[in-house]
């Protein structure tokens, strides 16, 4: 692709962005821009079909081109049944959300309910039950809890990152906080880098905001820096986001190198770095973390307690330049009028006080690392291998057998009543079809059984 096709695809996308031209409206003809950016009609044709491919614009043979409807998330569609619909992000979350007790769930991205705090949490709404009436009845106010802030802040500080409390804003949970981030800093038609494979939520709420997702191959020590490097210099990305510590889904850990030279390129390209720190406090110890090293010039930290608290408790966090808070506060009034439910800030903030959290950390990990030797042996005797062996977490990214197709997989147990989430879901590119996400905590023993039979059914392989 020629730099003029590029300069064609970016203005029509400006065009798009600026609200020149609306959804359904048709977008300039081929000789038109072609006379008035001085290009041949042919560049023109390559970026609108470019384009076309994109989903920013449709053709109508005969008529020309017009701009997408792009909230293909949104459309209306007939009810399917869990097996005729297609196995995407959402199909993997939606059959998480609404499985039935006693179904398996090796594939969900969360730790069943005798895991989690449940002594601490209720202590914690007992100590809300007998305070103030206004914790139980009014709104929060607008960055949450200050005395939840001031925590967090600390902890901050612990691990080398001095900021000031003014820095933190609450959230209702972990995915608003990256749509408030997602929504203020970029259009449709913007370029975001995600890695391949990546969490696929971001590829769910970038679907759903109309921006162009540009994948990057992850490795065991991050990103893949000369494809990262290339990205940076052919779609000029707005934002990356990524998980520095126990990356989702590979549990991989960003190294020290590969730490300093993305930040290089972040600078270089005036690149923003969301860093999501969901899961950082299952590791043993801190790994290199972006926003510390960086000290929130480019990088903005992102984390929730969902995984490791409660998810019935949702809180959320973002942690930047005072600006962008400030921003982000704005937005997150206007679309959820103000911060999280007090009572969740404050069951997250009485727990993380009082030293319980920490305990129940503590424990979590010596018993996840146990999960995950067992798994890993019993998953090797049926020929699936781990892509590596996390230093904390409860994922394993796993490679199956020879001709072994994840979708199909993942359809079959599905009638078994066990839900899996197949590689090609955390991938854009479509590259990891013969890969699998396992929770270690969700699996139980029979669960092996199930998938040594599924594994020797005929059912369809990869082709």
């Amino acid at each position: 692709m020629t730099n003029r096709t590029t300069q064609v695809m970016d203005r029509v996308r400006r065009m798009i962005a600026d609200r020149t031209l609306l959804a359904g409206e048709r977008v300039p003809s081929i000789r038109g821009l072609a006379a008035k950016m001085g290009v041949s009609p042919s560049t023109v044709v390559e970026a609108y079909d470019r384009l076309v491919a994109e989903g920013v614009i449709r053709s109508r043979p005969g008529s020309g081109f017009y701009v997408a409807n792009r909230a293909a998330f949104t459309t209306l569609r007939a009810p399917a049944t869990d097996l005729e619909r297609t196995v995407d992000p959402l199909w993997v979350s939606r059959q998480s959300l609404d499985a039935a007790p006693g179904v398996m769930k090796p594939g969900c991205g969360w730790m069943p309910a005798d895991w989690m705090p449940q002594t601490a949490i209720r202590r914690a709404l007992r100590q809300i039950s007998r305070g103030d009436d206004a914790l139980l009845t009014d709104y929060g106010s607008s960055r949450g809890a200050q005395d939840l802030r001031h925590l967090l802040a600390r902890h901050c500080a612990e691990e080398g990152l001095p900021v000031d409390p003014g820095m933190v804003l609450l959230t209702g949970s972990g995915s608003q906080t990256l749509d408030l981030i997602c929504r203020l800093l970029l259009r449709p038609g913007d370029a975001v880098l995600v890695d391949d494979p990546c969490y696929f939520n971001f590829q769910a709420l970038l679907g759903v905001l109309g921006v162009r997702i540009v994948s990057v191959p992850f490795t065991r020590d991050g990103p893949d820096l000369a494809a990262f490097a290339e990205a940076l210099q052919l779609h000029r990305p707005r934002l990356y986001l990524t998980n520095s510590a126990l990356h989702n889904p590979t549990g991989a850990t960003l190294s020290a190198q590969t730490a300093h030279r993305l930040l290089l390129l972040a600078a270089e390209w005036d690149l923003t770095i969301v860093e999501d720190d969901t899961f950082a406090s299952l590791e043993p110890d801190l790994s290199p973390r972006l926003a510390v090293l960086d000290g929130l010039q480019r990088v903005i930290r992102v984390g929730n307690f969902s995984k490791t608290l409660s998810a019935a408790a949702r809180c959320g966090y973002v942690i930047a330049r005072p600006e962008l808070i400030e921003a982000l506060t704005d937005l997150q009034v206007a679309t959820n009028f103000g911060g999280p439910s007090p009572v969740a800030a404050e069951i997250v903030r009485i727990t993380l006080a009082d030293g319980s959290y920490r305990k129940h950390i503590a424990a979590t990990r010596t018993r996840l690392a146990r999960a995950r030797r067992d798994a890993r042996e019993k998953l090797e005797a049926l020929g699936i291998v781990p892509w590596l062996m996390p230093r904390g977490g409860f994922y394993l990214w796993c490679q199956l057998p020879e001709g072994k197709d994840a979708q199909s997989l993942a359809q079959t147990l599905l009638k078994r009543g066990i839900i899996l989430a197949p590689g090609n879901v955390f991938s854009a590119a479509g590259t990891a079809g013969d890969f699998l996400r396992l929770n270690v905590s969700q699996i139980v023993p029979s669960f092996y059984e199930d998938l040594t039979e599924a594994l020797r059914a005929k059912a369809p392989n990869r082709e």
